[in-house]
């Protein structure tokens, strides 16, 4: 089984006031830090919503249309499942891929973070050209996702001071 990870990295970063992906955090980027993190769980990382990997069908659709760009980008190179990951999450830990696996799962107070199979690309797709709601819970119930509760929850980086906060 080929495992993908994705960076949903396309927010607009409101609430941060300016470019949260680029917040340095230790000496090291949000993005670089959730990239690391994937890469040593995963056969190969792209970044969503920057460049080579677009938001599917387009921007601004917030975290599903990141979610099928994945989707679409794995499903075009091979991949059985993709490990996402939104980029304000700095603290994934070691052992997601395997308390995730096998997909479809999602953390349970995250579920941005989470396993999906490329197979349910079409789910996904039919919600997003839909007039219903576009939220992860939504593609997860439809999905038959499992919820996985992690040993302890994960910073959600927002504002600056939710930086400082975790860099204390």
């Amino acid at each position: 089984m080929r495992l993908l990870g994705a960076v949903l990295a396309g927010g607009m970063s409101s609430r941060f006031g300016s470019d949260k992906a680029l917040a340095v955090l230790d000496r090291t980027t949000l993005l670089d830090r959730v990239h690391v993190a994937l890469a040593g769980q995963c056969d190969a990382v792209c970044v969503v919503g920057r460049g080579v990997v677009a938001d599917w069908p387009r921007a601004g659709l917030g975290p599903l249309g990141g979610l099928a760009g994945a989707l679409r980008h794995a499903r075009t190179r091979g991949f059985d499942e993709v490990l996402t990951s939104a980029v304000d999450i700095p603290d994934l830990p070691p052992d997601l891929a395997e308390q995730l696996g096998p997909g479809p799962a999602f953390v349970a107070d995250q579920p941005v973070v989470g396993r999906w199979r490329t197979a349910d690309l079409p789910l996904l797709e039919t919600i997003l050209r839909s007039d219903g709601g576009r939220s992860m819970q939504r593609f997860a119930r439809i999905c038959s996702a499992r919820s996985v509760a992690l040993h302890a929850p994960l910073a959600n980086i927002n504002t600056p001071r939710d930086l400082a906060n975790f860099a204390r």
